[in-house]
């Protein structure tokens, strides 16, 4: 049989409990702003909202319990979450599919780190609308649910306030107008405390004199007035408190879960540059597929000299150690031609991740793309990616990038540089200033400017690599080997060189400039649909940044088929004053041949691939954790409930024992709705619980506990077993008598713990019993049982008739 619905509140009641909920639960769902993108959560957040409210209406006009509810709200959160906060993974984005099934099911776990661990805001996409989803849902189910079953409205305010909290936890440290949030939560919870309390039935004396009592045009006012000074009040508490309070930082989780990232701890890739084009001359180091004509791959930006390596740095607005974890709505103010590139790594290992131009998003696959994804940073200012769990061969990823358009110096004839501060060279000699100012002497413009280095360079200087058979030219881009490059005759060197000279000249003259490391194809490979990154289409270049046109890559070096006159460079004649030049650098180490690994292991002897069993081992824990937290309320109700019959059961004195006894018997009729009130005698409570389970032997089981409790001995252990004895027979014949679930409700039952209390549930209409019964009408005044005589024989003299529960 079902729950009798019901009796139904008074329609403004619900209005006015649904009303104030639902604004009290949109301030924190504002308050999630900054933390996304867009408007998009808005979406998922407001269809938990309905769902809450209607699942909360529905099971207060039903009277579920507390388990109904749990699964009524567990399926709106599995078949509407796909549609609502997955909807690129459900089917037309409404019908969920295994996988939208399997990421809601992992979400419940893995969602709040994957939106702390991203920076804000996050993008829709990323799947991070779980989060508010679940949330809303959640707090619009127990909210709603609170204000319209129970008569105090405090339990429902703090419902939302929890929400709100965790929505400042969730968030960031810089929230919306928040002196609008709390004055607008603290208003609304304020006036309609107020409008709740004035509704209630009047309990106090009302006279019944002159008539001179309140009209309701009189009680209208005072609750007007009420609300209006209630209202002011809060306002005026919360504004003074925002203005009197200093500015205070704002600690939220994501401060703390997100782990600093030092992008120092990793070696310059200039560094091998020419270990990338002496070691992989012939070797794929990645492909890039979709790559347009023209384009090209950056691997990393140097923009802060040491006076032995061009590295990043972490000074100065726009520094590229400005890194963040990748989220799918990066450089969103990025300008150009939007491409999708197809990136697979073969041989080419290391933190540095291959991109190009600003990259929007970045999405890993194969068995380490989770990984991957949690290790990717990137820096939107210089257009940099590392991984810090390192990239091997088989790793592969999709960019979602733009690639910006090169004005040409026409445009840039009147365009100053940009005013940027960039980091402080270390360890420049002080010729490099007179080098720069002679070569730009002629300039008038910024752009002539860049151009008078480029050609100093590009047309006074000869290429190579100096590897075997061909002109002799160092590694290495220290200041002791720039100024061997400049003081020489003939200037010889490769892309390293060139591009350090360069941006090293320009910064001498207050020209914003940085060293990019990267590959672009030859003229023979341009247009070819996949380009193969190998070390002999390795580049370095610089790129100048100016006002409004951004970045604008420059090449000063010569062309590679440019060679010097002969194998020696002879310093020029011109002596040059003396300069305290850095310590020369480290030498490389020795090379030593290769190990050949012995690859004769046979097929059978390698290690099986365990990827599918993790992914099962992970999901297999994600759905038993959520398991588990759906389980513990009632598991904490289940031991509740074992722990007071132990402590009765082992109660000091024997006669509470008996009394315990008895009292566990009535609590388990009360778990199954016997409506057994508080306060009354033993045979009272016998004649109930007898005519709702047809159990005669209840009523001798109270005269007996009235025998053994107030008799002139106390009653021995053996008495006490076989009285509890009787009473687990009892107990075991209810259930007996009852479904399945109707079992299990009144195991997880709140009723006898909540007896007596300001909380205790109203009692059900007792069904009749299924073997002739006696109607429960009969019982609604029952009679004194007749142990309960005074004269009785059962008791001793001056004893009470009866204990009350």
């Amino acid at each position: 049989m079902t729950t009798p619905a019901a009796p139904a509140l008074p329609l403004r009641r619900q209005v006015l409990d649904l009303g104030a909920a639902l604004l009290l639960l949109a301030v924190p769902i504002l308050g999630f702003w900054p933390t996304f993108d867009g408007p998009q959560y808005l979406i998922a957040a407001g269809g938990a909202l309905v769902l809450g409210f209607a699942i909360a209406w529905l099971g207060a006009r039903l009277r579920w319990g507390v388990l109904l509810l749990a699964a009524a709200t567990i399926a709106a959160y599995f078949l509407f979450g796909g549609a609502l906060a997955l909807p690129h993974t459900a089917l037309a984005g409404v019908i969920p599919t295994i996988e939208t099934l399997r990421q809601l099911a992992l979400g419940v776990v893995t969602s709040w780190k994957q939106l702390l661990t991203t920076v804000a805001p996050v993008a829709a996409s990323d799947g991070h609308l779980l989060v508010p989803f679940l949330l809303t849902l959640v707090a619009a189910v127990v909210t709603a649910s609170l204000a319209l079953r129970l008569r105090r409205a405090w339990w429902a305010v703090g419902a939302a306030a929890l929400f709100l909290g965790a929505e400042i936890a969730l968030g960031t440290s810089q929230p919306i107008v928040p002196v609008v949030q709390g004055v607008s939560f603290a208003l609304v919870a304020v006036v309609w405390l107020a409008v709740r309390r004035a509704w209630e039935p009047a309990r106090t004396a009302v006279s019944l004199g002159d008539g001179a009592g309140a009209t309701p045009a009189r009680t209208a006012r005072r609750v007007v007035m009420g609300g209006a000074i209630l209202a002011v009040a809060a306002v005026a508490g919360v504004a003074v408190g925002a203005a009197a309070q200093p500015p205070t930082t704002r600690y939220v989780l994501r401060d703390v879960v997100i782990p600093p990232f030092d992008v120092r701890e990793y070696p310059s890739p200039l560094q091998s540059f020419r270990g990338y084009v002496r070691d992989d001359d012939g070797e794929a180091l990645f492909t890039v597929t979709g790559l347009p004509e023209g384009g090209r791959v950056r691997l990393a930006t140097m923009d802060a000299y040491s006076g032995m390596v061009y590295n990043v740095s972490d000074e100065g607005a726009g520094s590229s150690s400005a890194f963040t974890p990748v989220r799918g709505n990066m450089s969103a103010e990025a300008e150009g031609t939007p491409v999708t590139l197809r990136v697979e790594i073969g041989a080419l290992q290391g933190v540095w991740m291959p991109d190009a131009g600003a990259v929007r998003s970045v999405t890993f696959d194969g068995d380490r793309a989770d990984d991957l994804r949690r290790s990717a940073h990137y820096n939107e200012s210089t257009g940099t990616g590392v991984v810090t769990l390192r990239l091997q061969e088989g790793d592969a990823y999709t960019l979602e990038t733009v690639l910006p358009s090169e004005p040409s110096d026409e445009a840039l004839a009147s365009t100053e540089f940009a005013p940027l501060r960039m980091p402080k060279q270390v360890g420049v000699p002080q010729s490099f200033a007179d080098t720069a100012s002679a070569a730009v002497a002629e300039a008038t413009t910024p752009i002539e400017q860049v151009r008078a280095l480029q050609s100093m360079l590009a047309d006074g200087g000869y290429f190579s690599h100096g590897l075997e058979g061909q002109p002799l030219s160092r590694a290495g881009h220290g200041a002791e080997r720039i100024t061997s490059l400049l003081d020489s005759q003939q200037m010889v060197g490769d892309d390293e060189q060139y591009a350090t000279a360069m941006a090293l000249l320009a910064r001498e003259l207050g020209i914003p400039a940085r060293v990019v490391m990267g590959f672009y194809p030859s003229e023979d490979e341009a247009g070819l649909p996949v380009f193969e990154a190998r070390g002999d289409n390795l580049h370095a270049w610089v790129e100048v940044a100016f006002d409004g046109a951004g970045w604008v890559t420059v090449d000063p070096a010569p062309p590679e088929d440019k060679l010097p006159n002969d194998q020696t460079t002879k310093p020029r004649a011109d002596p040059k004053p003396q300069v305290l030049q850095p310590p020369p650098p480290e030498q490389e180490p020795v090379d030593l041949p290769p190990t050949i690994p012995d690859d004769r292991e046979s097929e059978d002897e390698k290690p099986a691939d365990a990827g599918p069993l993790v992914m099962i081992l992970l999901i297999s824990a994600g759905v038993l954790g959520v398991l588990f937290l759906l389980a513990l309320p009632f598991l904490v109700i289940g031991a509740i409930k074992a722990a007071r019959r132990r402590s009765r059961r082992r109660a000091e004195r024997a006669a509470d024992r008996i009394s315990g006894g008895w009292d566990e018997l009535v609590d388990r009729a009360t778990d199954y709705g016997t409506p057994v009130r508080t306060g009354a005698t033993r045979g009272q409570d016998a004649a109930i619980v007898e005519a709702a389970f047809a159990e005669p032997r209840v009523a001798t089981l109270a005269r007996r506990a009235d025998v053994e409790v107030f008799g002139p001995t106390e009653p021995t252990d053996a008495d006490i077993d076989e009285f509890w004895r009787q009473v687990d027979e009892l107990v075991g014949g209810m259930g007996a008598k009852r479904t399945f679930w109707q079992r299990i409700r009144a195991r997880l039952s709140l009723r006898s713990l909540l007896a007596g209390t300001r909380f205790a549930r109203p009692p059900r209409a007792v069904r009749p019993a299924p073997a002739g019964a006696a109607p429960v009408g009969a019982l609604s005044a029952p009679t004194e049982h007749p142990s309960a005589d005074p004269a009785s024989p059962t008791q001793p003299d001056g004893a009470a008739p009866q204990e009350d529960r």
